[in-house]
């Protein structure tokens, strides 16, 4: 299915049993939630998809299942985060025969590449697939910054289309736009600064806080783009204690606990991560219960 790297693409989380086995129903029960608010697309196997804890068994019968479940609605795309050339391009391999849309590609993990490493790591994995493939970047996080140099070195590979950016810095996206033009697509990363991308470019946004709320995340894209900004503040102001909720190392446990107060998601965490307890659960569930009581009235437009 044709990715066309517009809109708002959840980074969804991966749902539990208390066992800490997969649970299907309760993911499905989020995706539909996601599908009736709109969103454009779906990304597998992130950060908030709990990655570095699911064996490959599970990651495939995710995507697996997600696409027949999702059925050519929006695209469904699957995170490559692996510490090997090998491993990532058997990965995009896989994704590929199991129906993929596209793939988000992280820089390798576990090793701090340089720029020439990072770049052959790209181009490997690039080589080996038809799919579309949106980079990661997030040299917060992951330590490794994909220059605009670099990013003029994989503008020889089609199917290298769009960036998630998550630099942190939102003038990136002017730079990527005056040296690119619309070469490669720009999808803000960071749940606190997506109103400024949208304003200044960005043409999606890979949201955290959207598997909580979705109705609002999209809505706020919309306004957006439809130049109502003014609109598009009043819900960004709102949301934004729940936002930042996504800028913290326990952002997993702390959005998978806003998708329970909403009633679309689960708690369950695979170990190492553990529940929320005491004086940090209260603050993050009173953050919640403040933003539902002022939950805002959405304003309609030209999607509905």
């Amino acid at each position: 299915m044709k990715i066309n790297w517009s809109g708002v693409y959840p980074a969804v989380t991966t749902k539990f049993t208390e066992n800490e086995e997969l649970d299907m129903p309760a993911f499905f029960k989020n995706l539909d939630a996601q599908l009736e608010a709109g969103v454009n697309g779906f990304i597998l196997g992130g950060t908030l998809g709990e990655a570095g804890v699911l064996n490959e068994n599970e990651k495939y019968r995710l995507l697996e299942e997600t696409v027949k479940y999702v059925d050519g609605k929006v695209p469904v795309l699957l995170n490559i985060a692996e510490s090997t050339t090998k491993n990532a391009i058997a990965c995009a391999k896989r994704a590929t025969e199991l129906g993929a849309s596209g793939l988000m590609l992280l820089p390798p993990l576990r090793y701090y590449a340089d720029k020439n490493e990072t770049l052959t790591y790209f181009e490997s994995v690039a080589k080996s697939t038809p799919l579309p493939i949106m980079i990661y970047n997030n040299p917060v996080d992951y330590k490794i910054e994909v220059t605009l140099e670099m990013f003029a070195y994989l503008e020889r590979y089609e199917n290298i289309q769009a960036v998630k950016e998550s630099t942190r810095d939102t003038t990136n996206i002017t730079r990527m736009i005056n040296r690119f033009g619309d070469r490669f697509k720009i999808l803000t990363g960071v749940d606190t600064i997506a109103l400024e991308s949208m304003i200044l470019g960005a043409h999606g946004w890979v949201a955290g806080l959207v598997d909580a709320f979705p109705k609002e995340s999209v809505a706020l894209f919309r306004l957006a783009k439809e130049n109502r900004i003014q609109e598009a503040l009043e819900i960004y102001r709102w949301f934004m204690p729940v936002l930042e909720l996504d800028i913290h190392p326990k952002l997993v446990q702390y959005i998978k606990l806003a998708e329970v107060a909403t009633g679309i998601g689960t708690e369950k965490t695979r170990a190492p991560r553990l529940p929320l307890e005491g004086e940090e659960r209260a603050r993050v569930l009173n953050i919640l219960e403040t933003a539902l009581k002022n939950r805002p009235t959405l304003p309609t437009g030209s999607w509905g």
